[in-house]
């Protein structure tokens, strides 16, 4: 569950230390003993690791399933800070590497052997999985891991706020910087996109009618429109309308629900907090559409398990996978909704969730499903910070977003050559 944490970890990016970049150092600060040999009972030994998770029970729950399972002795490092993909790969680099780990469906994953094919776990109940995870996780024709949780983003708002300054919840890009304006005060600002306001970048390609890559694995999101809609983040930023340098970021609703904004980018994870904290003050939107072509986006994020192709216990690996995130749907159904809310992947478990049937809860699923996009497994790391630096170039430093897109079409255009010839 891409849930809010106490960290400042952005934890919907990806990748953020690419695997063979990582210093190994990084290794020291999750520990150097990753638990095998120090579990109880009898045969073998794995090691699984997890991000910290921001959620009260969450580091027992997976605890909880791991213990149950009575073929291996699964051992659970709770990686805690601010860093966990560089420690996970760095880790990854070392003999003390995990047999089981969860991110986010990647191609370098898979092109640089690090990665088992999972494909013969998934296919018997591909089918019972959302195809928009099932396409995520395919490179070369074969799956290559196991969705745990879908979490969609979009716009939380503040019913009372909104009436006060008699403002309609935004359509568009344009009324969303109007509305910015209208409804900071001295106290309040009017939105929070997240600290370095990096994680509407993508929502704002899709918004333009626009896209990351299109499909045959070329650059989609330099157009005039993206262009124009980073000009508009760019005035909200300039006129002091954007929240900036909150105590917790975006994934975190503390900032929303303590009334320092009224309109905040944040998760569905973080509704039960959210609704527990306000009532029936909230309301949702996606991202709005911010060019005639265009139409609002929701991005899906969520976690994914893998299975280390170079651990020495692969099939133990495998067989504790399909275990607990194939076969165990009772656990996978607590896993996504009793710590937060989020879409459980397994359609049938999705269908029979009475949390998601209802109010706000049944309003993000609508969006998910009406607005939705999934991990594009090309979109590499170095484009994501290719197109984070968009953001601060153009929004947050006032530069031309056209030099800084120019700027991103040099890095992208190198990774897409490697990847793809």
């Amino acid at each position: 569950m891409s849930a809010f944490s106490n960290s400042s970890f952005d934890r919907r990016s990806v990748l953020r230390a690419a695997l063979g970049l990582a210093a190994a150092g990084g290794l020291a600060a999750c520990g150097g003993n990753n638990g095998r040999g120090s579990a109880g009972g009898s045969g073998t030994n794995l090691v699984q690791y997890f991000h910290a998770y921001g959620e009260a029970g969450t580091e027992q729950a997976i605890k909880r399933y791991a213990k149950d399972y009575d073929k291996a002795n699964v051992t659970t490092q709770w990686i805690t800070g601010t860093n966990f993909e560089s420690k996970l790969f760095s880790a990854l680099l070392t003999d003390s590497a995990p047999d089981v780990f969860e991110f986010h469906p990647q191609i370098q994953l898979v092109r640089s052997g690090q990665v088992a094919d999972l494909t013969d776990l998934v296919t018997p109940v591909k089918d019972d999985f959302n195809p928009a995870d099932i396409a995520s996780h395919t490179i070369d024709g074969r799956i290559w891991g196991v969705r745990m949780i879908d979490d969609p983003q979009f716009f939380y708002y503040r019913r009372s706020m909104l009436e006060k300054a008699g403002v309609q919840p935004p359509r568009t890009l344009d009324e969303l910087v109007e509305a910015a304006a209208r409804l900071t005060t001295d106290k309040v600002r009017g939105v929070f996109l997240g600290n370095n306001i990096t994680p509407v970048m993508n929502p704002l390609i899709w918004s333009a009618g626009a896209d990351t890559l299109d499909g045959k694995n070329r650059i989609a999101y330099h157009t005039d429109e993206v262009a124009a809609g980073l000009k508009k983040l760019r005035s909200m930023f300039a006129d002091g309308h954007l929240l900036l340098d909150a105590p917790a970021d975006w994934w975190d609703p503390s900032a929303f629900t303590q009334g320092l904004v009224a309109i905040q980018w944040c998760g569905m994870w973080a509704m039960p907090a959210i609704e527990k904290a306000l009532g029936d003050d909230v309301g949702i939107i996606p991202f709005p559409s911010s060019a005639p072509a265009g139409k609002p986006a929701v991005i899906n994020g969520g976690w994914s398990m893998f299975v280390n192709a170079k651990s020495p216990h692969v099939d133990e690996a495998k067989e504790y996978v399909k275990w607990l995130w194939i076969d165990q749907k009772e656990h996978q159904e607590d896993w996504a909704l009793s710590y937060g809310f989020h879409i459980p992947p397994r359609t049938s478990i999705a269908a029979s969730a009475e949390k998601l049937k209802s109010g706000l809860a049944a309003e993000g699923v609508k969006l998910f499903n009406e607005f939705g996009h999934f991990d594009n497994p090309a979109w590499t790391q170095a484009m994501i910070v290719a197109l984070e630096g968009v953001v601060a170039d153009s929004v947050r430093k006032g530069g031309d977003p056209e030099a800084a897109l120019d700027k991103a079409d040099k890095i992208v255009g190198r990774e897409l050559k490697k990847l793809f010839g």
